[in-house]
């Protein structure tokens, strides 16, 4: 589940379909609306924010086309384009939702569900909207001098102009990226800059997190697979590779691909070939290739749990994004958009932040750097009384020694400490889960109870 209580809309004209969907998903923590045609989808949207719409291609009477749904996603598009649809299609109607993420869906469950592989679809796209709508809010889009499209960040800080400039000159290109630096700096920010300044702009970019899928099922996920692959593959499916053609895939923590997938991937970045799992017909795909991790390659290089011929695919153009702690003179900035779109957000008269409260935003250490920016200035405007925020609103503890803080914190906080030093010494979640003694999907349940919030 994401950290914060999500909130999703179900769209289908079967009642039965509604509320089995509602009970399963509410039954999972999430908060649920539903409606039974286009037009009450779009009077939803307009009247309140959701996390993640759930969509049928089919509402008229013994209507097969799925054309109702392909329009209403066009209009929900329209109205916010970082929100995540996934659609549903009966089992044979394959093509339908592939033409729909062609067209900007996220992803799409087959009629009848599988209920884990529903809930892991809604988990993961909750997440990724959410890390998609704060990228958005750091995004400001300005023309370059010679009148070519360009990404403005909030980006004023001396440490950050290299990354606007690799930006502007590598995103018209069509060579891999590998964008690299601490959790939360923004990865896939620069991500969405690197593929909108590009040519393949114009089409969706595809994203997938590597640390968020299992090694059984990573080749599917990425190269899609047919019918009777294996137990569960019931129908053919579109992997992550086939729907990029032409456009960008943004392949995230890409320190976590198993090993024995590494070969695979090398080889499409190297001839543009694949096959989907359980099929031996060749395919080919033009993609741009985006990565990025917040560990050491060369280092897993050196340790053997990393090709040194991907890491020479992948690292054409490296982007390094400093921490937020190396880029102080944008905290003030960056504090001040989260406060303008966060108090529009909950509809709260708040202007400012008080003298108090701007002193301790520089003193933090901000061991989360932006994203923990955000969370934190979200929780301010939350708890803020009157029209500026006060120090304690923004619930950050000030600096001091370990043991000093320590003999204050609850045993929930002391995890919280603990975990993030292991995620800041090893770099990924496999190695830090090792060191914790936790396996990795233990930690990755921590870490999202840990998320600021």
């Amino acid at each position: 589940m994401p950290s914060a209580i999500a909130r999703l809309l179900i769209a289908d004209d079967q009642r039965d379909v509604l509320e089995a969907l509602r009970l399963l998903l509410k039954n999972d923590g999430y908060l649920i609306d539903t409606v039974e045609s286009p037009a009450a989808v779009v009077t939803a949207l307009g009247q309140r924010d959701y996390d993640v719409v759930l969509i049928d291609l089919n509402y008229a009477r013994d209507t097969t086309s799925g054309a109702e749904g392909l329009d209403l996603l066009r209009q929900i598009q329209q109205l916010d384009a970082s929100l995540p649809v996934v659609v549903m299609t009966a089992w044979g109607s394959v093509h339908l939702a592939v033409e729909a993420m062609r067209r900007g869906a996220r992803d799409f469950i087959e009629k009848p569900w599988d209920n884990e592989r529903l809930l892991a679809i809604i988990r993961t796209q909750a997440e990724l909207g959410r890390a998609l709508r704060r990228a958005d809010r750091l995004e400001a889009h300005t023309r370059s001098a010679d009148g070519d499209a360009a990404v403005g960040l909030i980006a004023e800080a001396a440490a950050m102009q290299p990354v606007l400039q690799i930006i502007a000159r590598v995103g018209p290109s069509d060579a891999n990226v590998l964008i690299t630096g601490e959790n939360g700096t923004g990865k896939g920010l620069v991500a969405k800059a690197v593929h909108a300044v590009s040519p393949r702009g114009t089409r969706p970019m595809v994203t997938i997190n590597a640390g968020g899928v299992s090694e059984g099922v990573f080749e599917s996920e990425l190269f899609g697979h047919v019918k009777g692959a294996f137990t569960d593959a019931r129908q053919d499916r579109v992997g992550r590779f086939e729907l990029a053609d032409g456009s960008s895939l943004f392949l995230d923590e890409i320190a976590n691909v198993p090993l024995g997938q590494q070969q695979k991937l090398l080889r499409v970045l190297e001839t543009g070939e694949f096959e989907r799992l359980g099929s031996s017909r060749t395919r080919r795909a033009d993609v741009r290739l985006i990565t990025a991790t917040n560990a050491d390659l060369h280092a897993e290089v050196e340790g053997g749990r990393f090709r040194q011929d991907l890491l020479f695919r992948l690292n054409t153009i490296e982007i390094h994004l400093p921490p937020l702690r190396e880029r102080r003179d944008d905290i003030h900035r960056l504090a001040a958009h989260f406060l303008s779109v966060h108090a529009q957000r909950y509809r709260k008269p708040i202007e400012l932040f008080d003298p108090a409260a701007l002193s301790l935003l520089l003193e933090h250490p901000w061991p989360g750097n932006v994203r923990e920016l955000d969370h934190a200035v979200e929780r301010a405007v939350l708890m803020a009384q009157g029209r500026a925020i006060q120090s304690a609103d923004l619930g950050l503890r000030r600096t001091g020694t370990t043991d000093e803080r320590l003999d204050d914190m609850s045993l929930e906080d002391i995890e919280a400490v603990f975990i993030q030093k292991a995620m800041s010494r090893y770099g990924n979640v496999s190695h830090a889960a090792k060191a914790l003694g936790l396996s990795r999907s233990a930690l990755y349940r921590r870490l999202e109870r840990h998320r600021p919030s």
